[in-house]
């Protein structure tokens, strides 16, 4: 198993499409993860959610968030970003990155479709800070 460099980790999450694990703390202290699509926004993870999401209230609570992202084929490969939350409901940057987040997982064919059906009302823009990047690559390896 080897470190990935920074920019390593970067380029990870940046390529091919893989989803992300998001990991937030309930109000009682439960963990809470579930599966997002992402893009990258120079050195922040951004990623949409519904107001109403566990998510979205465990985020507006505590602004810290943790994701994982790896990669399921041999050899193996995994990048982790710890860090803090900012929020937005500015309809045009929600629209922007709902289709671009919608090109990036379904193709540019469907990224307006997927831009108008996401980036509405009662969704929320959420970008990631890191506070901690770090990746392994070659994990099974020996």
């Amino acid at each position: 198993m080897k470190n990935m460099a920074i920019d390593e980790c970067w380029d990870f999450l940046r390529s091919p499409v893989r989803t992300a694990q998001c990991a937030t703390v309930r109000a009682d202290g439960r963990p809470h993860v579930v599966p997002i699509w992402f893009d990258i926004d120079d050195e922040t993870l951004v990623f949409t959610t519904w107001h109403k999401a566990v998510k979205a209230a465990n985020l507006r609570r505590d602004l810290r968030v943790c994701l994982s992202v790896d990669d399921q084929v041999p050899p193996f490969s995994f990048v982790q970003l710890e860090g803090t939350v900012s929020l937005s409901t500015d309809p045009d940057q929600l629209l922007y990155w709902a289709t671009r987040i919608g090109g990036r997982y379904m193709g540019q064919e469907q990224a307006e479709s997927y831009g108008k059906r996401n980036g509405v009302p009662g969704e929320i823009l959420i970008h990631v800070t890191p506070s901690n990047l770090f990746g392994k690559k070659d994990v099974a390896g020996w």
